[in-house]
């Protein structure tokens, strides 16, 4: 009679990289990211604080547009601070869609950094 305790039991392995498996990031690459966007976040808010309040010149609607241009990526950089703390993050393809929100919003609030420029200069 076989016994089935002396059966060999294989147990799913993570050696490949099928789909569903799990690749953690090497060590430190969380905390470098979460490092980066929050210098972002501190970068935009200051900016912001002075477009809003230390900038000359009346509000106009171009500067209200600017304003809002300046508040959408700061919004993309907080829901990427909020991914980059996920456990879930940890996984390199989670860890590769929260870089793709954070590089977006740097795109954005150059975009916007631009926008409120040439409305600060048109207003002189």
């Amino acid at each position: 009679m076989d016994d089935p305790t002396s059966q060999k039991q294989s147990l799913p392995t993570n050696d490949a990289a099928g789909p569903g498996s799990h690749r953690p990031l090497p060590a430190g690459y969380r905390q470098g990211i979460v490092t980066a966007i929050t210098v972002f976040i501190g970068f935009s808010l200051a900016f912001l604080r002075f477009w809003a309040f230390e900038a000359p010149g009346d509000w106009t609607p171009r500067a209200v547009m600017a304003t809002v241009a300046l508040c959408i990526p700061i919004a993309m950089e907080i829901y990427a601070l909020f991914r980059a703390l996920r456990v879930a993050d940890d996984d390199e393809t989670e860890y590769a869609r929260t870089m793709h929100w954070f590089i977006a919003s740097i795109v954005v609030m150059l975009v916007a950094v631009f926008i409120s420029a040439a409305v600060l200069s048109g207003d002189s």
